[in-house]
């Protein structure tokens, strides 16, 4: 068994379109295939001045806060720091790398395998030493994830594509999947999405054809880039066979 590790850079994941992220999707994922989840870290932020100030605020932040925990993720709190600077404006401050960080590399000792939730370039040293330990580290982020950080780690893969991690509004009875497409022929128009499942086995690819008819694109240029990630429904072909195809593709955009 794979002894597996998570830890969460909830800030960076917030801000960069994971809010509303499923900490129980997250911890399922570390625990499918021959995996086992022994670490789960979530390194959040709080303002103890508007904490004590703001009740709506606090019963929102603890409440998020309980789900974690109810999620066996261990909350660490880095709390928002205001100063002044040189120009005499006031910015506020809190940062949980270092935390992270030096979390990860002493508990790395009783680990095989790393997942962590990022998508700052600042963590790129850190996935070299914990490589470098013997840990392998899988990344998942959602917007804005530093190029540099999916080439060093040694599996990249968007949050939007876990299922359930951030979870789909659609209608009743609608088979609503988020994918990349693959093989796209420009000249006929067609391709396929590839998605993911999740079983007792792990993360497993799916495929179902296109046709670029049946987005919102005028340009199909969009279908040539395999880093595009496409909302789309499932539903079955006309054809007397049972296919499946994807129609009402949208962009989900960057």
């Amino acid at each position: 068994m794979l002894k597996t590790g998570i830890y969460v850079d909830a800030e960076n994941i917030r801000l960069c379109g994971g809010y509303g992220m499923r900490y129980d999707v997250l911890a399922e994922l570390a625990n499918v295939g021959n995996s086992v989840l022994l670490r789960a870290n979530s390194y959040v932020t709080e303002d103890q001045a508007r904490t004590k100030e703001d009740r709506e605020y606090k019963q929102k932040l603890y409440r998020y806060h309980d789900v974690l925990r109810q999620c066996g993720f261990k909350v660490i709190k880095k709390y928002v720091k205001h100063f002044i600077d040189d120009e005499g404006i006031l910015t506020t401050k809190a940062n949980a790398d270092m935390d992270l960080a030096i979390d990860a590399l002493l508990q790395a000792r009783n680990l095989d395998r790393i997942i962590l939730l990022t998508g700052d370039s600042d963590f790129i040293r850190l996935v070299l030493a914990l490589q470098n330990m013997g840990c392998r580290v899988d990344v998942i982020a959602f917007k804005h994830a530093s190029s540099e950080l999916k080439e060093v780690a040694d599996s990249y893969l968007s949050g939007y594509l876990v299922p359930g991690l951030l979870p789909i509004s659609s209608a009743v009875g609608v088979n609503r999947q988020r994918g990349v497409p693959i093989n796209y022929n420009a000249e006929r128009g067609f391709g396929f999405m590839r998605y993911y499942t999740l079983t007792k086995g792990g993360l497993q690819p799916e495929t179902v054809f296109f046709h670029c008819s049946k987005s919102e694109f005028s340009n199909d240029t969009v279908f040539l880039d395999s880093a595009n990630v496409f909302e789309f429904s499932v539903v079955e072909s006309d054809d007397s066979e049972g296919r499946t195809e994807a129609w009402d593709i949208t962009l989900l955009e960057e």
